[in-house]
């Protein structure tokens, strides 16, 4: 479940920012987007497994998802970057993106938990459409009709889904589209930090503060017993804890690679294969069998959300070429 953000850095409830770009490599960074969307979707679909077969409660699964990231988070860092930058100018910044963050994640997490995995993903999706919605008042941006159109109609992509009205609306709906809001504002957060962190210090310190932040619901399990954390009962499940967090890690990883190999209008649009992967999962794994409220919703917002993406490319690639014009001398 994935989407980016125009020119700079992937917004997504997984959270990994896109470093300056290497040489184009279209087809190769095609190939890695959808890896990495596949990879994510699947850990997805193991949280949802993890959740519902053994009862991880929300908590827990965003701590082992977090502790095992770092696996392949500093490898990555130490032998391809050759370095582990851990100097931050924006201490503050991070503790606000990474407050948004954690919600999102939180709310994803359990969505995973209350709903078919195809629906969670599917109204997850709506994540765009909150971000260019505030981003108006919290960035200062003009937002022309052409994406205000797009943001309205995805949002009636949204109400497609969730039927209110219908006799079949699940109030468990409205937590992917909570997710998704905090997700906007996690991104708005990154936004205003990239200028002047680097990309894996940001994914760090986010990383560091969910599986710090997870502990804050561990005394919940002495009032809710679902809510309470367990031990893993084996090497099954231990194994499969690690999977989670090793998984969503090495994804990030191949996210931002993809980024850096292709421009942002190249690799976007496969961001949106989650729904397709999810539908799959969800059928193969679970047994779901998504209505077609759900299909015709997710494909107007998914529609919805690759316009916007479109005009944002667009718009940041008119802004680069007015900051690279030579200014011209003013004959009087």
């Amino acid at each position: 479940m994935l989407a980016l953000f125009p020119a700079q850095f992937v917004r997504s409830p997984h959270f990994m920012t896109v470093p300056t770009r290497a040489p184009d490599r279209p087809v190769f960074a095609i190939l890695l987007m959808n890896l990495a969307v596949l990879v994510f979707t699947s850990m997805d679909g193991l949280i949802k497994y993890a959740s519902d077969t053994y009862g991880y409660p929300t908590g827990e699964l965003i701590f082992v998802r977090n502790l095992f990231a770092f696996i392949p988070l500093i490898g990555y860092m130490l032998v391809v970057e050759k370095r582990l930058q851990l100097t931050t100018v924006q201490p503050w910044g991070h503790f606000w993106r990474g407050i948004f963050g954690v919600s999102a994640m939180y709310c994803y997490f359990l969505s995973y938990r209350l709903l078919p995995l195809s629906d969670a993903i599917a109204l997850g999706l709506s994540g765009p459409i909150f971000l260019t919605t505030l981003s108006v008042p919290l960035l200062g941006e003009k937002v022309g009709w052409r994406r205000w159109s797009a943001v309205v109609i995805g949002f009636i992509g949204v109400v497609i889904m969730t039927r209110p009205g219908s006799g079949v609306f699940d109030p468990a709906a409205l937590v992917p589209l909570i997710a998704a809001f905090f997700y906007a504002l996690a991104m708005i957060s990154i936004r205003k930090m990239s200028a002047n962190e680097p990309a894996t210090t940001i994914v760090f310190y986010f990383t560091a503060f969910a599986m710090l932040a997870s502990l804050v619901t561990l005394p919940f399990g002495r009032f809710n017993p679902d809510l309470a954390w367990r031990w893993p009962g084996g090497g099954a499940e231990i194994g499969l804890l690690v999977l989670i967090g090793v998984m969503g890690g090495a994804a990030q990883i191949a996210l931002t690679t993809a980024f850096r190999r292709a421009s942002v209008s190249v690799v976007a649009p496969f961001d949106y294969m989650a729904l397709v992967y999810g539908f799959l999962i969800g059928f193969l794994i679970f047994g779901e069998s998504p209505d077609r409220y759900l299909i015709i919703g997710g494909v107007v917002v998914v529609a919805s959300g690759i316009y916007i993406i479109h005009r944002e490319t667009l718009l940041a690639r008119e802004r680069r070429r007015k900051a690279t014009l030579p200014s011209l001398p003013v004959v009087e």
